[in-house]
């Protein structure tokens, strides 16, 4: 007889070396189970060899379970092919989330917020840079467009070399240049040294490459799967805080002075702050970054380690993300929504100032408030996703309120009542900004498990592209026709996006992979070393395994 008792207790104490276990690869049509007969205080327990359709683990009848017994290693069956994904996750793995996983999604979230400020500390106060350097509106609203234009063809390099030198490389890598371009403009306090501050926010703008495709990747890699959606919007959150703090900060370090000197004077007070923050920032992801967690979070990712192995051809991968028509979808809706985005907080400035003359202040605040707003609906809309795994019903429900939103406030702008801007423009940023962790997410779904980096970057290449095109579009627009007709352009666009929205299934590849999985108790992760030679089995082995 099996003493079941004694040996759950046994596998939940200590690691079991693998030299005990006998895997198997050989299979039937129907699972075939016999217990030793013998029977001593070290309980033994044989499995036939042949197993059922899916694989599981075979103990050899001359090894005991007792964890006092070792085997030689040539009782180890060596498999003579390729086998299932599956059994190279089960026979080996632990699924356990580390503590780190918190610290590395903050000092993330801290970097992206700090080059995510340096992409809007221009749009925010535009009127005042036109001054102080002498050149025209559309000069100034490329120090935001540069962002979008060097993301995409730097795109594929960057999510390469996510693929080959991994998260903390990257990482180190974006922080560096959000750094190096932080410090550059100080040299451009000037009026006639505006190249100088185009190229830091150019070097910022590489940066940017660096961090935008980083959210998904990080909450795969260090999360749960019930944590995923929740830790990819906390990771997205930073970015949506960088926006917000960009356009109040701004408005209030840089006043609308005609004194060039004093102008100068503030104008370096703000850059000094950025470059001071970008250094710290930069050290924290040298002392917290890990490329990856001990153990993997989920079964998911233990599942695509082992699926990574044998595929891990870059072209071939982007060639199958292309012939998935729901995430081709996907790329275009997303990138409709994210662009909007994009035009209306560069643009947001010059609409406000058009209709309250002097109100530099109000319009950081009227764009604080889109990106509050939307930070919340993010993180809302992630732990709901966590909850309900309602990805496509979601994301659908959301861009319909997104373009709603974007009515209501084009044709509340012009009724000359700020408090009104304020709530409009909110509700507008609740659903719009709340949207993009949602894309992120979606796609991974989509196409697991291909690499969480490429899928995030095609994305954003996307919204990159529409970005450049709304921005440029809709600023011309309202020079000429006015703010309201800028604005229904964006309707129009996010009206198509929500019909292509419709269009896209509901093939959630990873909640799949996690559903097919064995039972296993998920622990934190404590953080001691371990010897290198022992490996762990699942804390709580399911009855389907025998």
């Amino acid at each position: 007889m099996v003493n079941e008792s004694l040996n759950q207790e046994e596998s939940n104490d200590r690691p079991v070396p693998e030299s005990e276990f006998q895997a198997d690869t050989s299979y039937s049509t129907q699972p075939s189970v016999s217990i030793h007969p013998s029977v001593s205080g070290h309980p033994s327990v044989s499995i036939h060899p042949s197993v059922s359709g899916h694989p599981s683990v075979s103990i050899d009848p001359s090894v005991s379970v007792h964890p006092s017994s070792s085997a030689h290693p040539s009782t180890l069956a060596q498999p003579s092919g390729l086998t299932h994904p599956n059994e190279l996750v089960k026979e080996d793995s632990v699924i356990k989330v580390s503590k780190r996983r918190w610290a590395v999604v903050l000092v993330f979230s801290c970097y992206s917020l700090c080059n995510a400020f340096q992409w809007i500390q221009y749009g925010s106060i535009n009127n005042i840079f036109m001054n102080f350097y002498g050149v025209s509106a559309f000069a100034i609203d490329w120090l935001s467009t540069c962002y979008m234009l060097t993301y995409i063809p730097l795109l594929l390099p960057v999510a390469w070399m996510l693929e080959k030198f991994g998260l903390r490389t990257i990482a180190i890598t974006g922080s560096a240049l959000n750094c190096l371009g932080a410090w550059v403009k100080l040299g451009s306090l000037e009026p006639h040294l505006f190249p100088v501050t185009m190229v830091g926010q150019v070097i910022c703008s590489v940066a940017q490459v660096f961090i935008l495709g980083m959210p998904s990747r990080i909450a795969s890699v260090w999360f749960g799967a019930n944590e995923v959606s929740t830790a990819c919007s906390m990771a997205v959150f930073g970015n949506q805080l960088g926006i917000a703090i960009g356009f109040l900060v701004p408005p209030v370090l840089v006043p609308n002075i005609k004194d060039q000197e004093k102008l100068a004077y503030h104008i370096s007070i703000m850059f000094y702050i950025i470059g001071g923050v970008a250094t710290l920032l930069f050290i924290l992801v040298i002392i917290v970054f890990k490329e990856k967690p001990k153990y993997p979070p989920s079964r998911a990712q233990s599942l695509s380690y082992a699926l990574a192995t044998t595929d891990a051809s870059y072209l071939s991968s982007i060639v199958r993300l292309f012939k998935n028509l729901n995430f081709v979808l996907l790329v275009i809706t997303y990138g409709l929504n994210a662009g909007a985005f994009y035009a209306l907080s560069t643009l947001l400035n010059r609409m406000v100032i058009m209709h309250f003359p002097g109100q530099e202040v109000n319009a950081g605040r009227i764009g604080l408030t889109i990106v509050i707003a939307g930070m919340f609906g993010a993180m809302i809309s992630g732990i709901w996703l966590d909850k309900s795994k309602t990805y496509k019903e979601t994301t659908l429900v959301v861009y319909i309120m997104t373009l709603v939103g974007m009515v209501v406030y084009t044709f509340t702008l012009n009724l000359n009542h700020l408090w009104i801007v304020f709530i409009t423009a909110g509700s507008l940023g609740f659903f719009m900004t709340g949207y993009l962790p949602l894309g992120f997410e979606f796609a991974v779904e989509l196409t697991y498990p291909e690499s969480e980096g490429v899928s995030s970057g095609l994305l954003n290449v996307s919204a990159q592209v529409f970005g450049i095109i709304f921005t440029i579009s809709q600023g011309q627009i309202i020079d000429n026709y006015g703010s309201v007709p800028g604005n229904i352009f964006l309707c129009v666009f996010l009206a198509l996006g929500s019909a292509l929205t419709a269009f896209i299934k509901s093939d959630l590849r990873r909640q799949r992979a996690n559903k097919d999985a064995p039972e296993t108790k998920v622990q934190e992760e404590e953080e001691e070393e371990e010897e290198s030679n022992t490996s762990k089995v699942p804390t709580v082995l399911s009855e389907a395994h025998l």
